[in-house]
């Protein structure tokens, strides 16, 4: 009789054990994507203007004197010219020598563009402009579980997810990845969203597959990272307690062999 309660004690020490120590599961990046097989991700969305943010209008032309007026700078640095930003303001305009206010609240980059390269062309002060756009102070913030976490600047009009969590170094292992939370701004009201990044189907139809400005990802600790900012928890999960455990556990079967 007591070797078989020895038995069955020693076995489910070892299946416990067994199942404690084991690899978690929810690591893999969308585990259930099939090689070969097409899917449909949200339609790409460009980042367009809101109040608020920050831009460097370059203007090129022939006419050197003319640029000056138009390419607002800081000085030099060992990168080159130190281009200033326009800020937009609250009624979506930038205001820009000679030419005034121009509205760009909800335009991509390429957009507003154009619309000053038009502005320029009707005042006949430039016949051969060339207007390019770049992102000033604008970016989003990665939080929480993740090897880098701050905020990202934005450099180019579309950025996914997933390129915004590598910019954090990647998740780290004691992140969750099924509970990826996205906070954005829309409309003067804070919306969060919610990611799996174990399934391909939760985020390629999420909102949220393509960042916006000022976006926050937030990553949350994992059960076992949870456990470890606890006394009690962290004592749970060290070596030295399963080590304990398996002693205690060996010499207990021994004591009731004999």
């Amino acid at each position: 009789m007591y070797k078989n309660s020895a038995t069955i004690l020693l076995g489910a020490a070892l299946i416990y054990l067994m199942t404690a120590c084991s690899p978690a599961k929810n690591i893999t990046y969308l585990q259930d994507i099939q090689p070969g097989v097409s899917m449909m991700v949200q339609n790409a969305k460009k980042i367009k203007l809101e109040p608020g943010d920050q831009l460097r209008v370059i203007i090129h032309s022939r006419d050197g004197e003319i640029m000056k007026i138009f390419n607002l700078t800081n000085g030099s640095n060992e990168r080159g010219v130190n281009h200033a930003s326009y800020t937009v303001d609250d009624r979506g305009y930038i205001d820009m020598p000679v030419l005034g206010q121009i509205k760009v609240l909800g335009l991509t980059r390429e957009e507003a563009a154009n619309e000053i390269k038009y502005r320029l062309l009707a005042s006949r002060m430039v016949k051969d402009p060339i207007v390019t756009i770049e992102y000033g102070e604008m970016g989003y913030s990665v939080l929480g579980e993740v090897r880098s976490p701050g905020r990202k600047s934005i450099n180019r009009d579309k950025i996914t997810l997933l390129e915004g969590i590598a910019s954090a170094g990647d998740l780290t292992i004691e992140g969750r990845r099924d509970n990826i939370l996205v906070l954005r701004e829309e409309n003067g009201m804070q919306t969060p969203y919610r990611v799996n990044l174990l399934e391909t189907e939760s985020l390629y139809s999420s909102p949220v597959y393509y960042l916006q400005q000022n976006d926050v990802i937030y990553v949350e600790p994992n059960e076992k990272k949870v456990n470890q900012s606890t006394v009690n928890g962290s004592t749970f999960l060290t070596p030295g307690f399963w080590m304990s455990t398996a002693s205690f556990v060996i010499s207990l079967v021994l004591l009731l062999t004999k």
